[in-house]
């Protein structure tokens, strides 16, 4: 029994991630629709990264606030991910030490 609502279960999480995969290239899609679609990765990290800002460090929000400032500022002049997430670390350890 337990087998059955297993494979059930991979079933209706398997199906519904399958199936636009391969009717994607067969629907042509208006304009605004693929700009929108093409939205939704940054609208998913920033629902992502936001509530970690403000909950660095939970009493003082502000130190999470200041390090996204930098963050985005690093990012802004096409710094290297790598030093941009570097950099943001090193703020929250210098504003709360």
């Amino acid at each position: 029994m337990i087998w059955v609502i297993i494979i059930g279960m991979a079933l209706v999480t398997v199906i519904p991630r399958i199936i636009p995969a391969f009717i994607v290239d067969l629907i042509q899609f208006p304009d605004w629709v693929n700009k929108w679609l093409q939205a939704i990765p940054y609208a998913a990290l920033g629902a992502l990264v936001f509530p970690g800002i403000m909950t660095v460090v939970p009493e003082k929000p502000y130190i999470g606030v200041i390090a996204g400032v930098v963050a985005i500022l690093l990012a802004w002049l096409q710094i290297h991910v790598i030093l941009v997430v570097l950099s943001a670390i090193l703020t929250v350890f210098l504003l709360t030490i």
